[in-house]
């Protein structure tokens, strides 16, 4: 059976590749969004089966939307993949550096990109929407003299040539994407290590380290914690959080234990932890 999945960008993009990994020697159907935002809507909608989301890069940090989208949704998460990023410098064929006079791609890309262009005062970086769009665009119009920062699956695509290659600054440049479900396909509680969870905390003297020493008392390991200012209510904040363990029946105990000291109190997510994939 043919897996549906949704994905931010064009094809090309990080998210298909992360998508191709993840369901790997499975049939899937890749459906490009332009948006984040578009991609959810698309899931609620059950015109896709799953989703691929990047919640953060190794180098440029969290996608901090993403978190208000996750938590506003019905979506939950059921899986992740951290997938080592390599960024090449893409171009219509028979072209070398000192033609390009631009490069479009996506901000994070640009950001991920920075010190390999400092080489280059002349080119100009230009932010887009996407990486794979960045090169799908020059492929439609023909654009000479204009690069993109793309993926060696998107120079494939839309028969570019790579100019240069692996030109991300971090050798150890990593995205890490969340497999998104509409609940119908849970991970058994056998097999759950992982979950992400969120909470509001008002600005008080020893609010946090309180549920911290609380999920430590229960052994739960506390790999990514993210915070946010909650509009419309001053010093108060959400807190976004990934906790690991060996034991659901701990974890669950842990999650009721740290409900009297928080509010807005959820889970986004019960999964197994990701792997990481190098060799793309």
């Amino acid at each position: 059976m043919v897996k549906r999945i949704v994905i931010q960008g064009g094809y090309g993009a990080f998210h298909e590749i992360a998508a191709l990994q993840y369901f790997e020697n499975e049939q899937v159907e890749i459906m490009p969004r332009d948006t984040f935002k578009d991609l959810m809507a698309a899931l609620k909608k059950d015109k896709a089966d799953y989703g691929i989301m990047a919640i953060e890069n190794s180098l440029a940090g969290s996608i901090l939307p993403n978190y208000s989208l996750l938590k506003d949704s019905p979506m939950r998460i059921i899986g992740e993949i951290y997938l080592r990023i390599r960024q090449n410098l893409v171009a219509l064929p028979g072209q070398s550096i000192e033609d390009i006079r631009e490069v479009l791609s996506h901000p994070m890309a640009i950001l991920q990109c920075q010190v390999f262009f400092d080489q280059y005062a002349d080119i100009k970086l230009i932010e887009s929407m996407d990486t794979a769009l960045s090169a799908k665009e020059i492929k439609d119009r023909e654009l000479s003299g204009i690069g993109a920062i793309a993926s060696k699956l998107a120079a494939e695509k839309y028969d570019l040539e790579i100019i240069a290659s692996s030109i991300e600054t971090n050798k150890k440049n990593y995205t890490r994407f969340l497999i998104l479900g509409n609940g119908k396909d849970s991970v058994p509680v056998s097999e759950v290590n992982k979950s992400s969870i969120h909470f509001a905390l008002s600005h008080k003297i020893g609010s946090l380290s309180k549920i911290l020493s609380i999920l430590s008392f229960y052994d739960i390991n506390l790999s990514k914690i993210q915070s946010m200012p909650i509009m419309g209510k001053d010093w108060e904040y959400q807190f976004y959080i990934d906790v690991e363990f060996s034991d659901y029946e701990l974890y669950e105990q842990s999650f009721e234990a740290i409900r009297p000291f928080t509010s807005d109190l959820g889970i986004l997510g019960e999964y197994i932890r990701g792997k990481s994939i190098v060799n793309v």
